[in-house]
């Protein structure tokens, strides 16, 4: 499969955005863990030999930039671009779950591994694949006790994010979600 690709200058850095033409099929911040490395994808940041073609006209990848800028600006708390991550079934099925956690609010890996049957250390590995950063919000998912733990984007960038949506932190802890979404 050939991807399109594009790059965007956000206010936590660099992102790469891929396209099949249809959906976004990837969002990374550059440099972060499980950057796609290997056949057909991007290795250590090139798209060169990639088999990638940058975007010229892609209109899925305009509209998840403008998305982001909006993001960014606070003018925006969801996502609607289409989206077409690759991953397991069981991936899939935990990015789903952390797509439906609101703007504001976070939800704790075992809560997410409890509606799964599965365990935390699952849940916590398929949320690092997450291929498409910020628009499967995995920034929102933190450990037992409102705990800030694991994001492949960095553990700074993700304290920016949930500050940004209004959560307050303490240290490396939630002490209260926004109180801009009400909670389910």
């Amino acid at each position: 499969m050939t991807f399109l690709y594009a790059r965007t200058l956000t206010p936590l850095g660099e992102m790469l955005l891929a396209s099949d033409g249809f959906a976004l099929c990837g969002a990374w911040f550059e440099g972060q863990k499980h950057f796609p490395v290997g056949d057909g994808s991007v290795r250590d940041g090139s798209v060169q030999d990639s088999g990638w073609t940058e975007a010229g006209e892609d209109g899925v990848l305009r509209e998840a930039v403008r998305e982001l800028e909006r993001y960014f600006a606070g003018d925006l708390r969801g996502f609607s671009v289409p989206l077409a991550p690759r991953g397991t079934p069981f991936q899939k099925r935990v990015w789903a779950c952390i797509a439906d956690i609101s703007y504001g609010r976070t939800e704790s890996y075992g809560a997410i591994a409890a509606r799964l049957r599965s365990s935390p250390r699952a849940v916590g590995t398929a949320t690092g694949r997450n291929p498409v950063s910020l628009f499967v919000p995995c920034h929102r998912v933190v450990g037992g006790g409102g705990h800030i733990t694991g994001y492949a984007g960095g553990l700074e960038k993700k304290k920016r994010l949930l500050t940004l949506e209004g959560v307050k932190l303490e240290r490396e802890k939630i002490l209260q979600e926004s109180p801009l979404s009400p909670a389910f």
